[in-house]
């Protein structure tokens, strides 16, 4: 988690929300990558996604059975359904995310018995240090928004 928070760390100096995410499999990092919406002009570019899709071409497939997905904030529901269509076998979060939380906080998708794959789920993990992190984004975007 903590290599995740240093991927958030760097959205955050480029002006995106800090998000971070990192796959491994096994003791090998094989993503990792931060949220780059603004950056890619692309609605898709969470870093969860991102993250995904550097796990497949490096393991050179799209199911990444056996790999664990740590991210800093609670995935939302398009990366949510990504975690399980990817097959991903864990995901490690920090801080819920009352406003869009797909997995704990509004909707618990990755536990949803009537899809054909579940996801072991661990929240909490560096919860402070992630949640800190995006108030401090947001307080300095209200900061700059004002001046």
């Amino acid at each position: 988690m903590q290599l995740a928070l240093l991927e958030a760390k760097k959205a955050y100096d480029l002006g995106e929300v800090p998000i971070g995410a990192i796959i491994t499999k096994g003791d090998e990092i094989v993503a990792a990558s931060y949220n780059r919406r603004e950056i890619d002009k692309n609605a898709l570019a969470h870093a969860e996604i991102l993250a995904i899709d550097e796990a497949c071409r490096k393991l050179g497939g799209w199911r990444l059975v056996g790999c664990t997905m740590y991210v800093t904030l609670e995935p939302c529901l398009m990366c949510a359904g990504a975690i399980i269509n990817s097959r991903i076998g864990r995901l490690v979060y920090g801080s819920f995310d009352p406003k869009a939380g797909a997995v704990s906080s509004l909707y618990n998708v990755l536990g949803d018995n009537r899809l054909n794959h579940q996801v072991d789920v661990v929240h909490g993990v560096l919860s402070n240090e992630a949640s800190l992190l995006l108030k401090q984004f947001f307080r300095d975007l209200r900061t700059k928004k004002q001046t």
